[in-house]
C-alpha cells in the first residue's frame, strides 16, 4: 500500500467509526480500595505516618475523584492506617461529597484560613503528632511550603515513594483499559492517513484527528495531535508552525486518546507517495531499532536495557553516538498509563527491575535536522510470560498498518 494511492474522504472514514469505549469496565471501588490499602501497607514498611494528596492524577488514581487544580487547597489524607479523610473548601463540600467513591469524612477550611495548617491538623488528629510525612510529588510549591511551616513537627518526604510503586505496575483492569485506548488509537491513525492528499495542511489533520476520537467515544484527545510532514518531523516535538503535504514528503503522527482515564501513545511515521531509497533505509534501521529494544524488555532485567538495545542498533546504523545528533536525541520509553509520561523510564541508569504489570513505550527516534525524522512508538506491557504490544507494531514503511495481507 502506498499512502496517498485511493485515498479517502473525512466524511467517509467516520462513517465507519463508533464508540468502542462502552464494554470495557472503569476502574470500581474495590479496586481504589486495594490501592489505598497498597499505600498503606508501604507507608507503614517506611515509617510513613500520612499520605497528603492534592488535587492530582495521584488523587484520581487512589480515590476515583477528578478534580481540576485551583489555587484553593482541595484534596485528601490517607493514614497508615484507618480511612481516608477528604479536604475541601467549605463552600465546595456538598460537591465534594457527591464525587465521594467511599468515605464520608470531609475535612472543611474557610476562605480566609490557612488550608495548608488544615491539613496538618488532620493528620494530629488522625493519632499522628510527628512523623513522616509523604507528600504528593505534584503538589505545588506554595502548597509545600505551606504544609512546612504549619507543621514543623514532622519530616517531609517526596511522595513518590509510594505513589510510584503503586503505579508502576498496572492491573488486569488497567491493563485492559490501555489497550482499548491504543486499539482506538491505532484506528485513528488508519483513518488519518487514509485522508492525506497533495496540500492537505497540518492543522486540517489535527481537527480531523480531534472529531475521529470523539466519534470513537473517547473523552477527550490527549492534547493537540502531533501532525507533521517533511522536514519537521526532524523535531521530536513539532514545530510552531503549519506544514502543506507534498509528494514524497515524510510523515509523522504522535496521537493519544483517554479510554476511562487510561492513556495510549502510538506514533507512526510514513511517506506519503513512493519512498526514496534515503528514506527506506532509515525507516528499516529506526524498524530494527525498536524491535532490538523490545526484544531486551525481559522480566528482571533493568529499564536501561531497552534503551540501550535500540541505541546500540541506532549507532551501529552509523547515527550518533549517544544522544548526537544525527542520531537518537532522547530516551527510548517512557512509562505509560493515567499520565502519558510516568515511571518507569526506559532509559541509561535506570536500574529498576521490568516487573509484572508494567506500561512502557517504545519510541526510539531517529532525527536527521535538514531532512526527516522517523519515529516509530508502539506501548507495551509485562506479562508473567514476558513483554506485549498493546497493538501491532509498524509493518514496513510502505504497509505501516497491515493493510496489505
Amino acid at each position: 500500500m502506498t499512502i496517498g494511492v485511493g485515498g479517502s474522504t473525512a466524511e467517509a472514514e467516520f462513517a465507519r467509526m463508533r464508540d468502542l469505549t462502552a464494554d470495557v469496565p472503569a476502574i470500581g471501588v474495590e479496586e481504589w480500595r486495594a490501592r489505598v490499602e497498597r499505600a498503606q501497607m508501604l507507608m507503614r514498611e517506611k515509617g510513613i505516618s500520612a499520605l497528603y494528596l492534592d488535587s492530582s492524577v495521584n488523587l484520581f488514581y487512589f480515590t476515583g475523584i477528578n478534580l481540576k487544580r485551583t489555587e484553593r487547597l482541595h484534596g485528601a489524607v490517607i493514614p497508615a492506617e484507618g480511612p481516608v479523610t477528604y479536604l475541601s473548601p467549605v463552600f465546595e463540600e456538598p460537591k465534594t461529597r457527591t464525587l465521594l467513591n467511599f468515605g464520608d469524612d470531609i475535612r472543611g477550611w474557610e476562605e480566609h484560613e490557612d488550608p495548608t495548617a488544615l491539613v496538618i491538623e488532620t493528620i494530629a488528629s488522625l493519632g499522628f503528632e510527628d512523623g513522616t510525612v509523604a507528600v504528593d510529588p505534584e503538589t505545588p510549591f506554595f502548597t509545600f511550603d505551606g504544609l512546612r511551616k504549619a507543621g514543623n513537627r514532622y519530616d517531609f518526604v517526596n511522595g513518590t515513594e509510594i505513589t510510584t510503586p503503586c503505579r508502576a505496575c498496572k492491573t488486569a483492569a488497567e491493563i485492559a483499559l490501555l489497550k482499548r485506548s491504543n486499539e482506538i488509537t491505532i484506528e485513528v491513525h488508519k483513518a488519518a492517513a487514509a485522508i492525506l492528499r497533495e496540500g492537505i495542511t497540518t492543522t486540517e489533520v489535527e481537527d480531523f484527528v480531534q472529531e475521529a476520537y470523539t466519534r470513537f467515544g473517547t473523552t477527550r484527545p490527549a492534547g493537540k495531535p502531533l501532525i507533521m510532514f517533511g522536514e519537521a518531523t526532524a523535531y521530536p516535538h513539532g514545530v510552531p508552525y503549519p506544514q502543506t503535504l507534498k509528494d514524497g514528503d515524510m510523515v509523522l503522527m504522535d496521537l493519544g486518546t483517554f479510554v476511562k482515564g487510561y492513556r495510549s501513545d502510538i506514533t507512526r511515521t510514513y511517506v506519503f507517495g513512493e519512498p526514496n531509497a534515503r528514506q527506506r533505509e532509515v525507516w528499516d534501521l529506526e524498524k530494527q531499532a525498536q524491535s532490538a529494544g523490545f526484544a531486551a524488555a525481559t522480566l528482571g532485567a533493568p529499564c536501561e536495557n531497552v534503551d540501550k538495545a535500540a541505541r546500540a542498533a541506532v549507532v551501529g546504523g552509523g547515527f550518533g553516538p549517544d544522544y548526537a545528533l544525527p542520531g537518537l536525541p532522547h530516551r527510548t520509553g517512557h512509562g505509560i498509563g493515567l499520565d502519558v509520561h510516568e515511571e518507569v523510564y526506559m532509559v541509561r541508569g535506570n536500574m529498576t527491575p521490568l516487573a509484572e504489570g508494567m506500561c512502557f513505550s517504545v519510541e526510539p527516534t531517529i532525527c536527521i535536522y535538514g531532512e526527516f525524522g522517523i519515529r516509530l512508538e508502539d506501548c507495551a506491557y509485562m506479562a508473567a510470560d514476558g513483554a506485549h504490544w498493546f497493538t501491532e507494531p509498524a509493518k514496513s514503511i510502505d504497509d505501516p498498518f497491515a493493510l496489505d495481507v
